[in-house]
């Protein structure tokens, strides 16, 4: 089991989470898998929920999927966590589960419908790659179009910003990052997944 959980994100959303220490869920309703949306609605409607949030994570180490889909331009930002503290944050908060999500094909679901509990955790087996892990919380009442989950700063393994931020602007933005109270021992880097020195020695120098 992967030691990590990835939140790929956008910088508003990263300084967000350094300064208050929260994380931010939202809701789900507005996600482009409308598959996945459309089975929380479910579950919230069965279970007179008037509130649903949900944040996703990976548990997959870095692909180009994951910065193009969901962090992709200059401001993406990949927060890993340490697995064992972020769970510990979320089980002390009654009602928010954190689950692997689930994927099926149509025909397993025509042999095993899925049970109403699962639905917030469950996705087409054709989003597989993503390796998913998700926060999920629900309420009875209407609340606020967020809701902050609280976690301490020492959960962060390290902190990735895009592979398509200009070196030069990512000195910056890490010293920006540093300055905010508590995270001046964070390590920062910046993604070499489209552009790596060391792989590109290769085409030259051979082995």
């Amino acid at each position: 089991m992967e030691s990590s959980l990835r939140r790929y994100t956008e910088l508003p959303y990263l300084i967000d989470f350094l300064q208050t220490q929260e994380l931010a869920l939202l809701n789900p309703a507005l996600w482009d898998d409308r598959n996945d949306s459309y089975y929380i609605e479910q579950f919230a409607k069965a279970n007179g929920l008037l509130s649903t949030y949900a944040l996703c994570l990976a548990e997959a180490s870095e692909t180009y999927h994951h910065w193009r889909v969901f962090s992709h331009g200059g401001s993406g930002a990949c927060i890993e966590f340490d697995r064992v503290q972020l769970i510990s944050a979320a089980s002390v908060i009654p009602g928010l589960r954190a689950e692997d999500v689930k994927y099926k094909t149509i025909d397993s679901l025509r042999q095993c419908a899925p049970s109403q509990s699962d639905l917030p955790f469950l996705k087409r087996y054709a989003f597989s790659d993503e390796k998913e892990f998700r926060l999920f919380y629900g309420s009875a009442k209407k609340g606020p179009p967020v809701y902050r989950m609280q976690v301490p700063l020492k959960a962060i393994k390290r902190i990735t910003l895009s592979p398509w931020l200009p070196t030069s602007v990512f000195n910056h933005v890490k010293s920006t990052l540093k300055s905010i109270d508590g995270c001046m021992s964070l390590k920062i880097y910046k993604s070499t997944l489209v552009e790596n020195e060391n792989w590109k020695k290769f085409a030259v120098n051979g082995v």
